[in-house]
Order: C-alpha cells, then sequence, then structure tokens
C-alpha cells in the first residue's frame, strides 16, 4: 500500500469513528469546488456514501468555474448536494456597510457560509466536518468562526502540498487539482498572491519549522528565503490563538471567602 491508499484509509477510519463517537451517522460538507473540499468530499463518500450531504454556497464573487467544479466532482463521485447562495445576506450587509474593505467581505462571506451549512446540518441531523488544511491551519489563513468552524476535521495535519497528492490518488479531476488554490471570496482571489508565495515554497518551511522544531538560523542554512520565514514565523506566531478554544477566565473563589 503505498503512502496516500494509507493516508486515505486512516482518514476514513478516522471519520467513521469519530462521526460515531457523537452519536451522528450523517455528515455535512461544504463544497467550494475547491481541492480542499473536494478531497473531504470524496472521503466522507466513501464512508458514508449517501448519508453524505454537501452544500454549496456561492456569493455574486464565485466564480463560474468553482460552481462547475463542483458540479462536476458531485456527478463523478454520486455525491448529494444542494445550493444554498449566502448572496442575498452578503449583499443586504454590504449596502448596510458601504466602506467595507476586500477583508471584511471575505471574512463575513466564509461566516455566512459557516452559519448557513450549521443551519443546515441542524435540520438534517448532520455532522459538520472541516477542510482546512494544515498549511492554512499554522499560517492562520482562515477565517474564525468561518472556514475554521467545524465539528472534526480530517485533514488539518495535511500539508497542503500532501492534500495535492492525495487528491491525485482519490480520482479527482485535473481541473480541480490544477488550478490556483482560492477561496474564492472575491473576484481573482488567490491563496498564494495573498500569501506571496506558493503552497511548495511554503510546505518546505513549515515543515523545518513545525514539524522538526528547527531554529530559524538553521532553516536558513538550508536555503530558504528569509522574508518568507519571517513571514511565516510571524504568522504561525500571532495567529496560534486561532487553534485554540476561547481562553476562559479562571477565579480563586479562596479569594472571595467570608
Amino acid at each position: 500500500m503505498n503512502k496516500y491508499a494509507h493516508i486515505a484509509e486512516s482518514l476514513k477510519g478516522f471519520l467513521r469513528a469519530e462521526v460515531t463517537k457523537r452519536g451522528f451517522d450523517r455528515v455535512i460538507v461544504g463544497l467550494s469546488g475547491g481541492l480542499d473540499s473536494a478531497v473531504v468530499a470524496v472521503l466522507a463518500q466513501r464512508v458514508f456514501k449517501d448519508d453524505l450531504l454537501c452544500v454549496k454556497m456561492p456569493s455574486q464573487y464565485s466564480s463560474q468555474s468553482s460552481l462547475t467544479d463542483a458540479d462536476t466532482l458531485c456527478k463523478d463521485f454520486s455525491i448529494k448536494a444542494v445550493a444554498a447562495s449566502i448572496e442575498p445576506m452578503l449583499r443586504a450587509y454590504e449596502e448596510l456597510n458601504p466602506d467595507m474593505d476586500r477583508l471584511r467581505v471575505g471574512n463575513f462571506s466564509a461566516r455566512m457560509r459557516m452559519s448557513t451549512i450549521f443551519d443546515i446540518s441542524a435540520r438534517e441531523n448532520a455532522l459538520v466536518l472541516g477542510t482546512s488544511n494544515k498549511s492554512e491551519l499554522m499560517l492562520g489563513y482562515g477565517t474564525l468562526y468561518g472556514d475554521l468552524a467545524c465539528a472534526i476535521n480530517p485533514i488539518g495535519d495535511l500539508y497542503k502540498s500532501e492534500i495535492y497528492k492525495l487528491a491525485k490518488y482519490l480520482g479527482v479531476s485535473k481541473a480541480i487539482i490544477n488550478k490556483a488554490p482560492s477561496a474564492d471570496l472575491w473576484q481573482g482571489q488567490s491563496d498564494e498572491d495573498d500569501l506571496g508565495y506558493t503552497y511548495a515554497q511554503i510546505d518546505i518551511a513549515l515543515r523545518l519549522l513545525v514539524d522538526e522544531k528547527l531554529s530559524k538560523e538553521d532553516i536558513l542554512k538550508k536555503g530558504i528565503d528569509r522574508e518568507m520565514l519571517e513571514m511565516i514565523t510571524k504568522r504561525v506566531t500571532n495567529n496560534s490563538f486561532k487553534l485554540e478554544m476561547p481562553k476562559i477566565a479562571k477565579i480563586n473563589r479562596e479569594e472571595f471567602r467570608n
């Protein structure tokens, strides 16, 4: 069994065990037409069959290619899907807040999508699966209570460069694998343009920093670009709170006893 066959089997076992442990037998995935959600959808379909529901949540900024790719994936793998556009909610909020910049629009869109999918999950009595990969999680490249929200995440320990290889093993279409990664938050938005580097470049540095725990000096000796490493280190440090539950203040009740 090759590496990605083994990973696929491990993740299917994870999904089966963790969903059952939580008392569910149905799951739901937000399907964007991008690589990460495609991989999660295919893994979930192989485990849950008709007990998987994918939800497409386009806005006025969604590209037609993303919608087409999502539809093709569902056809290729016999995945049930519904559409729930966030466009009316987003337009209404933009009218009330005409000063919104692209970042605010993107974050609001991500949170509207997650509100929508959690509402549908309540209707369907289905568990929401996450679609954020390890590269995104380490960099904080995601919206808190938006695309980062989920009940369980099967791909959160796989770097983006590994997701590409897993997708190829699973038979995801080349149209999805080969297109530029994008959260589709506004027209022309590209993850790698936002970050300034490709995921292939970033993942090499992240492995050295996060997995091998090398010092910055030792990483630079391996030929890693200094500016990229500074960006990565800053993002990993500044966004670590996104991976934690909210901090709760602890009260020393002994101080209040009479």
